[in-house]
């Protein structure tokens, strides 16, 4: 990722998307806590983008989005933005009402059934930016093992009252496939046309399993 947005920097190379899956892992971000770690049951890797802790693994899409923002706009809080809304125009293909919050990063649903004032969150957004271009991206849950978060407080947030989700847990049973079709179809609207290149298969058949495909990206 930090080679091909150098590249792009350069103009050698265009704007891509990777869309991955990987093995349990935390990551932590630039203002992560180490009181933050609960129980470490998985790899903690130092990942530079901003944030701090979260979990990736298997059932989790994870876009990493590398965008130049001389030729968009060099508009960090425009980008963050556009990604919020590039996973509630998604979610909201599937009937999940999702909504992004002032005061707390990533993206939101209302879970009234658990009590008043309650949400949980369905999606994480850490990202980085070198020489005005995107690294790092989003985190979407689609079937991912939500008793992995428990190691950590994700991304600082401990109120009792805020949890996190998933396609399935909301009841909203969908392959990654599919979310990778939505997700392509909604990306083009708010942030260009895109030309699909396929690094590898569809489906995650081992735990180590990383890369699933690219989407390249024109430069608007």
């Amino acid at each position: 990722m930090e080679k091909r947005a150098a590249e792009i920097a350069a103009g050698g190379a265009s704007e891509l998307v990777w869309l991955l899956e990987h093995p349990p892992l935390y990551t932590a971000g630039t203002s992560a806590n180490t009181a933050d770690v609960i129980e470490p049951r998985f790899p903690i890797h130092e990942s530079g983008r901003g944030g701090q802790l979260t979990y990736h693994g298997p059932g989790q899409r994870v876009a990493y989005v590398m965008l130049d923002l001389k030729r968009r706009g060099p508009d960090v809080r425009r980008f963050v933005a556009t990604l919020e809304e590039w996973i509630i125009r998604t979610l909201a293909v599937v009937n999940v009402f999702a909504e992004r919050r002032e005061d707390r990063i990533g993206v939101w649903v209302r879970r009234p059934e658990k009590g008043e004032g309650c949400e949980d969150k369905i999606a994480a957004i850490g990202i980085r930016v070198k020489q005005w271009v995107t690294l790092h991206g989003i985190a979407l849950n689609v079937d991912p093992d939500l008793s992995h978060f428990s190691g950590i407080v994700p991304c600082g947030v401990s109120e009792k009252r805020y949890g996190v989700t998933s396609l399935t847990d909301l009841g909203v049973p969908i392959s990654m496939a599919e979310v990778d079709m939505i997700l392509r179809r909604e990306f083009g609207p708010l942030f260009g046309q895109t030309s699909n290149q396929i690094v590898g298969s569809t489906e995650n058949t081992s735990p180590s399993a990383r890369l699933r495909r690219s989407v390249s990206v024109p430069s608007s």
